[in-house]
């Protein structure tokens, strides 16, 4: 009788620690964040196409499938080009209970405008340097992914190639907070990494990362008009009466307070960020 229910008890200790091993992987699994839309795949700190693989850093081979706001093309998943027209009025933007309640209350307001879906690609600012209207900037060779390493400068004389203008500080605050005053360009909650890229050098929602991830990688981050990626992946220039600004938080930044819509930084025109892009706005009317 010993011998068996010896056996019977090693047994069950056993059980007890494969289940506990399981449980244990699971927990950890479980804390890993979903960074990714669907029709994407996360390798490591980004998200790729699925059928690409990652190869020091990049997303490379033709993919399958991306995700609903891109088109898969054989370099990579490329966000849809388009424009949104916003039409223009007054916002006020008090503190909240959620808020820091030093920051002293915003009003701005914008004449009608329309702003590019996303910040301009890879792709889309080497047209502005084959045309010799910009200087090169560092390409991490990848058509769809935004263009960083520009100068205030270059970024406004690229948006005056495509049509428009780099924006004001007040346009590209509208944008984001929409007339409702949003705390976030999709809300007022839910600042989650599936939903914005941040903090993936060093946490929350992943490490090591070498740069943003493709325009377009966080569909479910867009404003109620359908703008992406204006908080986090890259800061955006905008230019002020005094200088420029860089507003919407970047894939560097760990903490949620640099994407709130009333969030800024003070920047120098020259300061060629490589966490910082632009995109473009356009007037309805000539300015």
């Amino acid at each position: 009788m010993t011998r068996p229910r010896t056996e019977t008890l090693l047994a069950l200790a056993a059980l007890g620690s494969l289940l506990g091993g399981v449980g244990w992987l699971a927990v950890r699994e479980a804390r890993v964040p979903t960074l990714c839309a669907d029709g994407m795949i996360q390798l490591g700190a980004r998200c790729c196409g699925e059928g690409q693989r990652l190869e020091y850093g990049a997303c490379r081979g033709e993919p399958s499938r991306c995700s609903r706001v891109q088109r898969a093309t054989p370099e990579g998943c490329v966000a849809h080009e388009g424009r949104v027209r916003l039409d223009g009025g007054r916002v006020e933007r008090r503190p909240t209970d959620w808020d820091d309640r030093s920051q002293a209350p915003a009003s701005l307001e914008v004449d009608t405008f329309r702003i590019d879906v996303h910040e301009v690609t890879e792709a889309e600012y080497l047209d502005c340097v084959r045309a010799g209207v910009v200087k090169a900037a560092p390409r991490r060779g990848e058509p769809g992914l935004p263009q960083t390493g520009v100068t205030a400068t270059d970024a406004a004389r690229c948006c005056a190639h495509r049509g428009g203008a780099l924006p004001t500080t007040a346009e590209l605050a509208f944008a984001a907070m929409g007339r409702a005053g949003r705390r976030y360009p999709w809300g007022d909650a839910g600042a989650v990494c599936r939903r914005v890229a941040h903090g993936l050098v060093d946490g929350p929602c992943a490490h090591g990362s070498r740069g943003p991830q493709l325009a377009g990688s966080h569909p479910s981050g867009a404003t109620p008009e359908g703008l992406l990626d204006l908080a986090g992946n890259v800061e955006e220039w905008a230019r002020t009466p005094a200088g420029f600004e860089a507003r919407g938080g970047s894939y560097r930044d760990a903490s949620v307070t640099a994407l709130r819509t009333f969030s800024a930084r003070v920047a120098s025109d020259d300061d060629a960020s490589d966490a910082r892009g632009f995109r473009c706005v356009y007037a309805e009317f000539p300015r």
